[in-house]
C-alpha cells in the first residue's frame, strides 16, 4: 500500500524532477538537488556504519548550515531520530537533553566541541567513536567530511513509514525544564502540504532560512520549500544583523522569510543605508513565535511594499494552528486569524472544560494532523496537555463574532491583582506602541495589598533620553487607554541585552519575575 513519502524519500524524487535546481545555498557554497541527495545518502550509510539503526537517536549541536540540513535528511532516510539542540546552551543544559533523549551519537560544529567535551563522561549512551565534528579537525571527534567521503551514495534500503518518529525536539523551556516533543514524519508531511496550499508556495520560491534549525519554526518552513522542490538560502543564526539580512534579500532575490517580532523590530530600526536596499523580490512574509503588536504590523507592511504578510499561531507540539492571511491584516489587527487548513475548529475551554462564549477568554485547544505523538518519558505531562484528544500549549485566547481568534496571553503569565485578571500582552500592546519604546514585557510582582501588582520592564530605543520616555509618561499613556487596575504600578528600565529571551526571541517572563521578585 502506498504511503506519504517522508522528506528523505521525497529528496530522491526531487533529485530527478529538479536536476538543475539549486536546492541549498549559503555565502560560499551551492548544491543542486542531485548533489545534496548524493551527500545525504553517503551520510546515511556512514551513520549506519557506527552501529546505529532505525529508532536510535543522534544529538545534533550545529548552527544553521548546509550540513545540518543533510543530517535531518539522512535521519529521514534511515529512520534514525534526530535530537536538535540549541547551540547557545551551556554544557549542563546540553547534557540534560543529550542524556534525557538517550542519544547514541553526537554531531557537533567544531567550535561547539568546547561545550561537549566537559560532559562526554556523563553521556552514558554515546560510545567514544560516535562523536563527529563539522568543520576543522578536532581531537576526539571524527571529521564530518572524512566520515562521509568514501561511503556509498546508493539509497539506504530501510523502510521508514510516515508514522515513525523523525524528530525529538526539546521545547525552549519558557515554563521550566525543556520537554522532549516526539514528532512523526507524518506530522511534518502534513505541515508541508497544508502550508504550501495555505500560503501559496511553489517550486519557484526562494526561501531564506534565518531562524535556528534547532527550533520547530525552521524545521517546518525551511523543509516545506525543500519538499516542494524550491530553493533555500541558509543563513547562520548566530546573530541577527538587519543590514546583512537586507543585503542578502537584495542580492539573492529572496521571495519568502519567516521572522519573529524581534527580528522585524531590528529591521525597522536599521540604518538608513540598510533601509534603502531593494526588497521588492519578497512576495510573502511570516511573523510568528510571539505576539505581534499592531503598530509593528503596520510598519512591516510599509517597509515591504506590496508584500503579503501572514501571521501564524502554533507551537512545537501542535504545528501551525491558525493563520491570519494578508487580506485580513488591516481588518483584523491583533488577531491570529482562523484555523489553518487541516485543523479542526479550535476550542476555547474554561477550567471546567466547557466552551466559553464569543468574546470570552478560554484556554486554546486544537486537533489536527500536525500534533505531536507525546512528550518523551513524560506520560503525566502528555495526559495533562490533552482533553479528549484535543491539545493545549497553555495559551489563553478569545474568538470574535466573525470566527477570528486573538491570543490574550500565556496561562502562566496571567496576573491576578485584587481579584482582577490582567493579561500582559494587552498592556504590552499599549506600552510598545510608544515611539520611544524598543521593547517591553509586563509581569506580576508581589504586593501586600493586592496580592500582585502590574510591573512593566521597558527597553528604550537607542539614543532616547529621559525627556522622551520615563516612568510618568508610560503610566499616563496606560491610564489613558486602559482600566486603572491594568496600568503598571512600577516601571523598570533595562538594556536590550538584559532582556531574557528564548533562542527564538520570545521574552522569558518567568526569568523576569524571578529576577525582580528578589
Amino acid at each position: 500500500m502506498a504511503a506519504w513519502m517522508n522528506l528523505g524519500q521525497n529528496l530522491k524524487v526531487n533529485a530527478k524532477k529538479f536536476p538543475e535546481t539549486v536546492m541549498l545555498k549559503d555565502s560560499q557554497r551551492s548544491f543542486t538537488y542531485p548533489e545534496v541527495n548524493k551527500r545525504v545518502n553517503q551520510l546515511a550509510h556512514s551513520l549506519l556504519s557506527l552501529g546505529l539503526s532505525k529508532g536510535d537517536k543522534v544529538a545534533v549541536l550545529l548552527e544553521n548550515s548546509i550540513e545540518i540540513i543533510e543530517v535531518f535528511l539522512a535521519m529521514a532516510k534511515t529512520g534514525i531520530i534526530i535530537v536538535p539542540i540549541n547551540f547557545r546552551l551551556v554544557s549542563a543544559e546540553v547534557e540534560y537533553i543529550a542524556e534525557n533523549s538517550d542519544a547514541k551519537a553526537f554531531i557537533v560544529h567544531d567550535e561547539f566541541t568546547a561545550t561537549v567535551d566537559p560532559i562526554k563522561a556523563n553521556l552514558t549512551n554515546i560510545a567514544a567513536d560516535n562523536y563527529i565534528a563539522v568543520g576543522q579537525a578536532v581531537e576526539g571527534y571524527r571529521s564530518y567530511d572524512a566520515f562521509i567521503a568514501d561511503a556509498p551514495d546508493s539509497e539506504p534500503d530501510i523502510e521508514v513509514g510516515p508514522e515513525d518518529t523523525w524528530i525529538l525536539i526539546y521545547t525552549s523551556g519558557t515554563t521550566g525544564k525543556p520537554k522532549g516533543v516526539v514528532r512523526s514524519h507524518e506530522s511534518h508531511i502534513a505541515f508541508y502540504l497544508i502550508n504550501a496550499v495555505d500560503f501559496g508556495f511553489s517550486e519557484h520560491d526562494y526561501c531564506m532560512n534565518v531562524m535556528p534549525l534547532c527550533h520547530i519554526n525552521s524545521t517546518f518552513f525551511t523543509f516545506t520549500f525543500l519538499y516542494i522542490g524550491a530553493s533555500v538560502y541558509i543563513h547562520p543564526a548566530r546573530s541577527f544583523r538587519p543590514e546583512e539580512i537586507l543585503e542578502i534579500v537584495e542580492t539573492e532575490k529572496i521571495t519568502f522569510i519567516s521572522l519573529i517580532p524581534t527580528h522585524y523590530n531590528l529591521i525597522l530600526n536599521a540604518s538608513a543605508d540598510a533601509k534603502n536596499r531593494d526588497v521588492s523580490s519578497v512576495r510573502k512574509l511570516l511573523c510568528s513565535s510571539a505576539p505581534v503588536r499592531k503598530s509593528m504590523k503596520l510598519a512591516i507592511m510599509e517597509f515591504f511594499p506590496g508584500v503579503e504578510l501572514y501571521e501564524g499561531y502554533g507551537s512545537t507540539e501542535a504545528g501551525i494552528v491558525t493563520v491570519l492571511k494578508p487580506e485580513y491584516q488591516l481588518k483584523k489587527l491583533g488577531s491570529i486569524g482562523f484555523e489553518s487548513l487541516g485543523t479542526e475548529f479550535v476550542k476555547l475551554l474554561d477550567e471546567d472544560g466547557r466552551e466559553v462564549d464569543i468574546g470570552e477568554v478560554g484556554e486554546l485547544y486544537s486537533r489536527g494532523p500536525m500534533l505531536l505523538d507525546e512528550y518523551y518519558k513524560l506520560p503525566d505531562k502528555t495526559a495533562a496537555s490533552f482533553r479528549n484528544g484535543w491539545f493545549s500549549a497553555g495559551d489563553m485566547a478569545m474568538k470574535d463574532e466573525d470566527g477570528f481568534y486573538q491570543i490574550v496571553d500565556r496561562k502562566d503569565n496571567m496576573i491576578i491583582t485584587g481579584g482582577e485578571h490582567v493579561y500582559p500582552s494587552e498592556v504590552e500592546e499599549v506600552i510598545g506602541s510608544h515611539q520611544a519604546v524598543f521593547d517591553c514585557a509586563v509581569i506580576g510582582l508581589p504586593d501586600d495589598k493586592w496580592g500582585e501588582k502590574v510591573a512593566a520592564v521597558v527597553v528604550k530605543k537607542p539614543g532616547v533620553d529621559d525627556s522622551a520616555i520615563n516612568e510618568d509618561i508610560i503610566k499616563q499613556c496606560c491610564k489613558e487607554q486602559m482600566a486603572g487596575y491594568k496600568s503598571p504600578k512600577e516601571i523598570l528600565f533595562i538594556d536590550d541585552d538584559e532582556m531574557p529571551r528564548t533562542p527564538t526571541g520570545k521574552i522569558l517572563h518567568r526569568k523576569l519575575r524571578e529576577k525582580f521578585r528578589k
